[in-house]
């Protein structure tokens, strides 16, 4: 199934906007997962089994799997989703952005090795660095575009023509790139001005929003700027706030709660 239906049929069928983000930290682990074989993936699988039918999607962060030479348990991760979960999208947040062959092989990484539905670039070399993601109608393709950390705006803010370059890059996305109607962009829950800036420049292409929780973004302005007229559009990401919310052996309760706690306020505001 196309990653939008996929994301559209989650949002209905879960009556949530929640993405969690599966960020392993193994330090931060219950003393019982410690040093035990397996423990990142043991982890991570019993989040997303306590969490699947409270959210709209799960996005793990490559850059935490292989640091700790954890791709395999990245790849039985993505794999256990699907065959557990078949109706959570998996969004691989990478971040890539390159050209030619090399904008190919990330392409097959995140698509082909990994098996995500959808994948985090960066558009800042141009279109052809994200042509072959462009290319997998059936995926979604999540450009960057008004980020959640301070530095952001030391770019993203300029002006370019009358309008800052955040504002360029949507409309660019929006009206260029977007052919098969599975581009998405990421903008900060930091920010919910400019998030709402953004949203009345695509219409209802979707928004994955990190920024919620540990970075201070609010829940009720990023759904007074961002959602869309039927109260979706967004995928509001929260990692740590949800990973980490127990430190005993009933974490991944914890962990339910906590997706629980965000969804209720969330859809308070919708």
């Amino acid at each position: 199934m196309h990653f939008m239906q996929t994301l559209q049929a989650a949002w209905q069928r879960n009556d949530s906007l929640v993405c969690v983000g599966l960020d392993p930290e193994p330090a931060k682990f219950p003393a019982h997962l410690r040093g035990t074989p397996d423990a990142v993936f043991a982890f991570c699988r019993a989040i997303v089994d306590a969490t699947a039918d409270l959210i709209c999607a799960f996005k793990p962060q490559i850059a935490h799997f292989a640091a700790l030479r954890a791709e395999d348990a990245l790849e039985r991760l993505i794999a256990h989703i699907h065959e557990r979960h078949p109706g959570v999208p998996v969004i691989l947040d990478a971040k890539r952005g390159d050209i030619g062959s090399t904008a190919q092989h990330y392409a097959a990484e995140a698509f082909e090795r990994y098996r995500a539905d959808a994948v985090t670039l960066n558009p800042y070399l141009g279109r052809d660095s994200i042509q072959p993601f462009l290319d997998r109608a059936d995926k979604g393709v999540i450009l960057l575009c008004r980020t959640s950390n301070p530095g952001g705006a030391d770019f993203q803010a300029l002006d370019c023509g009358g309008r800052p370059l955040y504002l360029r890059v949507a409309e660019t996305i929006a009206r260029d790139w977007n052919a098969h109607g599975n581009c998405a962009l990421v903008t900060g829950a930091t920010w919910p001005e400019e998030l709402g800036r953004v949203r009345a420049a695509v219409g209802d292409m979707p928004l994955l929003v990190p920024g919620i929780g540990a970075q201070g973004g609010d829940v009720e302005a990023v759904l007074r700027h961002g959602r869309t007229a039927n109260g979706t559009g967004l995928m509001i990401s929260s990692s740590r706030a949800i990973l980490y919310a127990g430190q005993g052996e009933d974490f991944a309760l914890a962990a339910r709660a906590a997706a629980s706690e965000l969804r209720d306020a969330i859809n308070r505001h919708r």
